[in-house]
């Protein structure tokens, strides 16, 4: 219900979310669960303490970038960025990453590092010329750092990529996905005819396959074998056999002789 209400309902959610951490609150996902709605809700100070538990539990980093913006929330830009450091950035997985460039970047502009939060987000996902689930958001961001420095054109090129990105990626402003796409490159310019070859054939390799299943579906099963058959076939006969078995055999007018 939590992961079913966060976007409508953000407060609603996080109720659910307290329910299930105190029937189980030893369960990793719980308490993630609870960081997450707390951060939507605004309370950065649970939601920190709850990731923090999480992440203590489950030995993973995947929310770091939310550890790192719930620091920001409670007003330690400073933290923020020890938080962000803290951790292997090698080890984790490219949106998780760029996540996490795209709130250190945040972090430099509360200290009022402009320069500084651009050179966050030079990573190598920043790629005009292709975009992934994480490129709209990431794109944006560098958008609004360059129209902080003063930078108009630069700021406008990136906006646009992150709007061109966002439509073909079928995903909104905050990179939650409306329609499904596959998360594979789209190249120049992210136009909608200019998906690879390989997306092609896999989209009507999926469509044949349905296909082919429900053809499959319309064939008649053949119909089991009787008890009757089953007898005969153990026993060797058939009905063709049973009429040569009595046309053969001798009359009662024909005795054999003696």
């Amino acid at each position: 219900m939590a992961s079913r209400l966060i976007d409508e309902d953000p407060a609603l959610a996080h109720e659910h979310a307290l329910a299930a951490s105190r029937r189980a609150g030893r369960i990793a996902i719980v308490r993630e669960t609870l960081g997450i709605t707390a951060y939507a809700t605004g309370d950065f100070a649970l939601a920190l303490r709850e990731l923090r538990t999480y992440r203590r539990i489950s030995g993973k980093d995947d929310q770091i970038a939310l550890m790192v913006d719930s620091e920001r929330g409670i007003g330690r830009p400073d933290r923020a960025l020890e938080t962000g450091r803290a951790v292997d950035r090698s080890a984790l997985a490219t949106p998780v990453r760029v996540a996490l460039a795209i709130a250190m970047s945040g972090a430099r502009l509360d200290q009022g590092d402009l320069e500084l939060a651009l050179g966050e987000l030079e990573i190598p996902e920043l790629d005009p010329d292709r975009a992934f689930e994480w490129s709209p958001a990431l794109f944006a961001a560098r958008a609004a750092v360059l129209e902080d420095l003063g930078r108009t054109d630069e700021a406008e090129f990136w906006a646009h990529r992150a709007e061109v990105a966002a439509e073909a990626l079928g995903v909104d402003e905050a990179g939650d996905e409306e329609l499904y796409v596959e998360d594979s490159l789209i190249e120049d310019e992210f136009s909608e005819a200019e998906f690879s070859e390989a997306d092609v054939a896999s989209v009507e390799d999926v469509a044949d396959d349905a296909t082919e299943a429900d053809d499959t579906t319309d064939t008649p099963e053949p119909a089991e074998p009787s008890i009757e058959d089953e007898v005969r076939e153990l026993l060797g006969e058939d009905d063709e056999t049973d009429d040569e078995t009595e046309d053969d055999s001798p009359s009662a007018s024909e005795k054999p002789e003696a």
